[in-house]
């Protein structure tokens, strides 16, 4: 019985290592913040965003994926059409590295290996946490609190890809984030000592975009889909 075990379990695993196919690549773009401090623009990319990306293509349809994204994620009240907030005339600048990992679903079949060119656009979404840099605005200007926390959050995203060259993979990606935090922008002190120091809507936890391009370059075996 032990024998037969380790030949059936031998035998799936073999399957399994020729049933998938990879893709490595890279993310380019921007981010903007939707919160108490700045703009309330949707998408407007004005700060860098760099980050890595691995994908495993489950189906012709849908794709497991983990990226790794940094950010200098900025937001200022004087590119507000409030004028109240243009009045108080707060900024913030944080650092934002953020790991995420989901499920990326295509709205026509994606067969990397159908030997034509393929485009289709695509929604993904997952979990998400982000680590920043704390602060709280002291008459009226950004104070760092020294430390930094982990914002959890659900990405949405909506692409358009295509294997425009080979094993390259172009697309092109706009992806919100929304998060259970409130912290990213300094209108809740992460230290309780100073609760005083807090403003805003506490009622709207934070959001964030990421908008931009990927590339990435697919290897491995033809995949044996599972799921047509």
């Amino acid at each position: 019985m032990r024998h037969l075990t380790i030949l059936i379990l031998s035998i799936l695993t073999i399957q399994f290592s020729h049933s998938q196919i990879n893709e490595l690549g890279v993310f380019v773009g921007g981010s903007n913040f939707i919160g108490d401090v700045g703009a309330t623009d949707y998408i407007a990319p004005d700060s860098p965003a760099l980050g890595i990306m691995y994908k495993w293509n489950r189906s012709k349809r849908h794709s497991w994926r983990i990226s790794l994204i940094y950010s200098d994620l900025e937001a200022s009240d004087n590119q507000s059409e409030d004028p109240r907030r243009i009045q108080r005339d707060y900024s913030f600048d944080s650092n934002l590295l953020e790991i995420s990992a989901g499920m990326e679903f295509t709205f026509v079949d994606f067969n990397l290996h159908a030997g034509r060119k393929i485009a289709t656009p695509y929604l993904y979404t997952g979990l998400s946490v982000a680590k920043h840099d704390n602060h709280y605005f002291l008459n009226g200007l950004q104070t760092s609190e020294n430390t930094s926390s982990w914002a959890y959050g659900i990405p949405m995203a909506l692409g358009f890809k295509s294997n425009f060259l080979g094993n390259f993979i172009l697309g092109i990606e706009v992806g919100a984030r929304y998060t259970f935090s409130d912290e990213i922008d300094g209108s809740i002190p992460d230290d309780v000592n100073r609760q005083q120091y807090r403003f805003g809507n506490i009622n709207n936890n934070d959001w964030y975009v990421f908008s931009g391009i990927t590339l990435t370059y697919t290897f491995g075996e033809n995949p044996c889909y599972c799921i047509n």
